[in-house]
């Protein structure tokens, strides 16, 4: 019986043709638009999450709360200063907490300017280990800096494979900084953190001296802890003593003090919204889709209203008329969610390659989520279901005498 069902609504469909597929539309464009979305959303949260996993767990961030976008520190009221490194350091639990610099500058070589992020390194040797450690940051090519080095920079591994001044840059170049000659000491190996890939490093001294930064301001703290399972009451030891030296109240913070967990719940968090928002904005889509499929199936009506009146004639009963209508109405949902998924599909697998192939790496990666591609469709079915009740109910009371009549 099932199968009669199908293919007697399978044969009203194909009857119709275009209109058919221009009732099927609305889904189409809401499925793709919610599976290609989500899966770029769920790749972009594996990226950031990559992006925090190469962050140990001892480790906490200190920066100040920024008045709008930048560099850490660039925007902020009141700076973090060497003032408040002192008072990290003798925080108990606290093992060595070092001060860094990240501002934006221009370059220029072989005649082309373009912009890019400048990171500090500490002139103390064991404080530079300690940041080429975290920053997980070996040499690809010639070496990484040293103490006392002056006028010299190492560039992250973007800039060896980059095109972008029409000529390569070596170890040895020169290149012009904010109008300042610096010589390319070496280049560091890839990392999972794009951000390091495309950054220029220098001694602080020299970045301070070359942006006119006040020699004792800093944009953020790196801090490490003795023992990584204190590493919540160390944080929140900090915060004390931080809110005491500056005179502020509980929740009145100017500044922030972060693990990589908590800076990971944050992100995900904001992603988790970011999809939620993206979903609703696609329901939209599905829910016009579904008035066109509630449309279409009202004239399917109209037009079929003899045909009923026969089906009514020869025996057939309300439910028989009503679960043709449905299985009609559902058909054309469940077709729009597969086409709709497999376009999603495409959609997010397109987006992901060209973004990978602009940052070089696989740094955005979309897989299949199952789970996802059958909700998806099942939900499609239902608001094709949902969309044809009115009709079918419409067409299944209709009466033999009344049908004839019109």
């Amino acid at each position: 019986m099932i199968k009669d069902y199908l293919t007697l609504a399978f044969g009203n469909i194909k009857h119709r043709g275009i209109r058919s597929w221009l009732t099927m539309l609305g889904v189409f464009i809401g499925i793709a638009a919610v599976v290609s979305l989500i899966s770029l959303g769920q790749g972009l949260q594996t990226a950031i999450t990559s992006q925090f996993s190469t962050l140990s767990t001892d480790r906490l961030t200190i920066q100040n709360a920024g008045t709008g976008f930048g560099p850490p520190g660039s925007t902020s009221v009141r700076k973090l200063t060497d003032h408040d490194v002192n008072i990290i350091e003798q925080t108990n639990g606290v093992k060595i907490a070092v001060s860094r610099l990240i501002r934006m500058a221009y370059v220029d070589y072989n005649n082309v300017r373009d912009y890019h992020y400048i990171a500090s390194m500490p002139t103390d040797n064991k404080k530079l280990d300690f940041v080429y450690s975290t920053a997980n940051l070996k040499v690809e090519s010639g070496r990484l800096l040293r103490p006392g080095d002056k006028d010299k920079v190492i560039l992250g591994s973007d800039f060896i494979t980059t095109k972008a001044y029409g000529k390569d840059l070596r170890v040895g170049s020169s290149i012009m900084i904010q109008g300042r000659k610096f010589q390319i000491v070496g280049f560091t190996q890839k990392t999972s953190t794009f951000v390091v890939n495309t950054a220029i490093m220098m001694m602080e001294d020299d970045m301070k001296s070359l942006l006119n930064i006040d020699s004792k301001e800093t944009d953020l703290i790196v801090a490490q802890v003795d023992d990584k399972d204190k590493i919540i009451q160390v944080a929140d030891d900090i915060k004390r003593k931080l809110r005491k030296d500056r005179g502020e109240k509980v929740g009145e913070e100017d500044f922030s003090v972060e693990t990589p967990i908590s800076a990971l719940k944050n992100v995900n968090l904001i992603l988790n919204i970011i999809n939620i928002i993206v979903s609703g904005i696609a329901a939209i889509s599905l829910i016009v889709g579904g008035i066109g499929i509630m449309n279409s199936m009202f004239t399917s009506v109209l037009e079929r209203t003899k045909e009923i009146g026969v089906m009514k004639a020869v025996g057939a009963q309300n439910k028989n008329v009503l679960l043709i209508f449905l299985f009609e109405s559902g058909l054309l949902g469940l077709v729009g969610g597969v086409v709709g998924a497999l376009m999603g599909l495409a959609m997010a697998f397109s987006v992901s390659g060209i973004a990978n192939q602009a940052f070089g790496s696989n740094i955005l990666d979309v897989t299949i989520s199952y789970p996802l591609l059958f909700a998806s469709i099942s939900f499609a079915l239902l608001i094709g279901l949902a969309s044809g009740i009115l009709p079918a109910l419409q067409a299944s009371k209709l009466k033999p005498v009344e049908a004839f009549r019109r």
